[in-house]
């Protein structure tokens, strides 16, 4: 924009516009003359998606669906991770936390037998800016201040390092100290583990963080649940996170999904153990969040817990992910599929 428009400081105030007061469109930029904004509105859209979908739960956790402009529709999530605190006289002494879940691709290659999204196909992969824009809008939409943190994690739907131009380039937009300014230590990227792209990823030396989706601890089961792995095995997966470069400071999450009777017994929290030997890693166990017509089903919270304290006595930094938003589609996809039934439903009518 600085190239094409004269005089060149306009392309700082649209940029101040989209990033710093959440503007979706050029009507709301009040000092950009009108024929400016006529000419930006042809050259350079910026209306490249709509929400058409919100769900709320109890818990605060937000669901979105959006629509692109040609089509095909996506979901992001926003999760209320800490409420804010108040003293007794009614002042606010910490604020919100908040986490993004983004989606990088309009269904995703990756096929997991347990997700959702899978059911969908695969698409297309979402431009670097319909990326952030879903940010810009969650930011919008929960007035959340320009000023304010928050923490995004490309985990929605789709694969992120198989759209890894894009989401690169999103990263860098979301980044900008002049932008959204969101840091680069502040943004996770969660994979199913395409090795050779985790590889890349570190030679970026981007500073983002690093989670890997591995829910199980052979090769035999991880390929049942992410046909994937037959491409790319468990044994790559570790060597590309050994190769990582991750601050001291930080830890590999690894996404651990607990499946009823799958994976949820001691002899597999004792093989992860082994295999996260000599890594600086944190264990994430995620209660498998079911849906209708999945094989799969929730673990008791007896098992999930002995399986903690396994993991903690023996060293190994691990947590519990209490499901968030079980009363809205929370499940990657599942508001996607929701709306799709319906307006299937409603055109048979």
């Amino acid at each position: 924009m600085q190239d094409n428009l004269k005089p060149s400081f306009r392309a700082k105030q649209v940029y101040n516009w989209l990033y710093k007061k959440y503007a979706t469109s050029y009507e709301d930029m009040k000092n950009l003359p009108k024929d400016l904004k006529e000419s930006l509105q042809k050259d350079f859209p910026i209306e490249i998606l709509k929400i058409i979908k919100i769900e709320k739960s109890e818990d605060g956790s937000i669901k979105y669906l959006f629509q692109l402009n040609d089509g095909p529709t996506v979901e992001a999530v926003l999760l209320l991770m800490k409420d804010k605190k108040k003293d007794e006289n009614g002042n606010i002494i910490k604020s919100e936390k908040y986490t993004f879940c983004i989606s990088t691709q309009v269904g995703c290659k990756v096929g997991c037998s347990f997700c959702l999204t899978a059911k969908g196909g695969f698409t297309r992969d979402l431009t670097a800016g319909e990326i952030v824009a879903q940010i810009v809008y969650l930011k919008k939409e929960n007035m959340i201040s320009e000023n304010k943190s928050v923490n995004i994690v490309y985990m929605g739907m789709g694969e992120p390092l198989d759209n890894y131009d894009n989401m690169i380039q999103a990263i860098k937009i979301i980044s900008q100290s002049d932008g959204l300014d969101i840091n680069t230590r502040r943004q996770t990227i969660s994979t199913s583990g395409i090795s050779s792209k985790i590889e890349k990823l570190g030679q970026e030396n981007l500073g983002v963080q690093l989670a890997i989706s591995l829910h199980a601890v052979d090769d035999k089961l991880r390929s049942e649940l992410i046909p994937m792995n037959k491409a790319y095995n468990i044994e790559s997966i570790i060597q590309a996170v050994k190769n990582f470069p991750i601050d001291a400071r930080k830890k590999v999450m690894f996404e651990y999904l607990v499946i009823k009777d799958k994976n949820d017994d001691i002899e597999s929290a004792n093989k992860l153990i082994k295999l996260l030997s000599g890594i600086n890693a944190k264990v994430n166990l995620i209660y498998f969040n079911p849906y209708d017509g999945s094989p799969y089903q929730t673990p008791s919270r007896n098992n999930m817990i002995k399986f903690q304290k396994q993991l903690v006595d023996k060293g190994l930094l691990c947590t519990i992910r209490e499901s968030k938003g079980l009363d809205i589609s929370a499940a990657c996809g599942q508001l996607k599929e929701k709306e799709s039934l319906q307006n299937k439903t409603n055109k048979g009518k």
